[in-house]
């Protein structure tokens, strides 16, 4: 088998790509519009925003870097550190957040 028709074996074909494509915009779109429609506010609107930035990552982790269980273990190692670095990042941004709220709200003066 000539090098040419191996790597014609493995050329990605265009259908994973639009997939990932249509779900990304599709999980950028639908919070975006529940937020704007005024649907979800407060708390879950926060959730609704991370938990679709969430499945985009993995969207994008799947589709365009095409990592999956049948990779070798360095890319599973990859992969666990991409999970880890997604915790630390939605787990900080809502601890900013709160607190952030917390410590800024002015508070009120008491009227007597």
């Amino acid at each position: 088998m000539s090098a040419h028709a191996h790597a014609a074996d493995h050329a990605p074909t265009l259908k994973p790509y639009v997939i990932g494509f249509v779900a990304a915009v599709l999980l950028t779109i639908l919070p975006f519009g529940a937020v704007m429609a005024g649907s979800v506010s407060g708390a879950t609107a926060v959730w609704l925003i991370m938990g679709a930035a969430a499945v985009q990552m993995v969207v994008h982790l799947v589709y365009f870097l095409h990592l999956d269980g049948s990779t070798d273990r360095w890319t599973l190692w990859a992969l666990g550190f991409t999970v880890m670095v997604l915790a630390i990042i939605l787990g900080g941004s809502l601890w900013v957040m709160y607190h952030l709220n917390h410590n800024m709200m002015m508070q009120m003066p008491l009227q007597g």
